[in-house]
């Protein structure tokens, strides 16, 4: 009789347990869902900016139709990929900031176009929207830490594997001319 109420509360304890190590680990999924959507958002706000500043600078004639191209298809690439993966988005996302530095870079040199307002105004809704897609990156890569974590750690691996949670991947910075420092030049 006292065997069978020990075995019962060591049974009701492991349920416990489970639950509990269960309902953790949906919360942290869903937090790693929320904070990609985050990132989604301004990754969206950013692709919507970038026709309206290549109009701006289209209407000086003398201006590198290269580096315009090179932007516009960038951002084509990077909407096209809306469904891939945080890595493979990260890569796309990562090559459209780097035409976006090399277009801000080429406007230094037509004076007119950096005074005119439309693009100033422009130029810091991007500026903003950049620093938000930072902000946003660093908390979705928080989020996929502690997931991944929770995921791995004894005993939470133990409910992982049989609830078949997986890890997350983080959003990580893989175009070389991102993580080089910024090159200041004073003429």
């Amino acid at each position: 009789m006292i065997a069978g109420i020990v075995v019962g509360v060591i049974i009701v304890i492991l349920l416990i347990v489970f639950v509990v190590r269960y309902n953790g680990l949906v919360g942290l999924r869903n937090q790693v869902k929320n904070s990609w959507a985050q990132i989604d958002v301004l990754l969206k706000r950013r692709h919507d900016l970038i026709p309206n500043l290549i109009e701006t600078v289209r209407g000086y004639k003398d201006f590198e139709r290269s580096t315009l191209e090179a932007v516009v298809k960038a951002r084509n690439v990077a909407q096209a990929g809306a469904a891939a993966s945080p890595p493979q988005r990260a890569e796309m996302e990562g090559a459209l900031g780097s035409f976006l530095s090399r277009l801000l870079v080429v406007v230094e040199r037509y004076p007119d176009l950096k005074a005119n307002q439309n693009f100033l105004a422009l130029q810091g809704q991007l500026t903003e929207t950049e620093n938000g897609i930072s902000s946003a990156r660093q908390t979705y890569n928080g989020a996929v830490l502690n997931l991944n974590n929770r995921i791995q750690m004894f005993p939470s691996n133990i409910v992982a594997g049989m609830t078949g949670f997986k890890a997350a991947e983080f959003f990580e910075v893989k175009v070389p001319e991102e993580k080089e420092p910024v090159q200041v030049k004073f003429t």
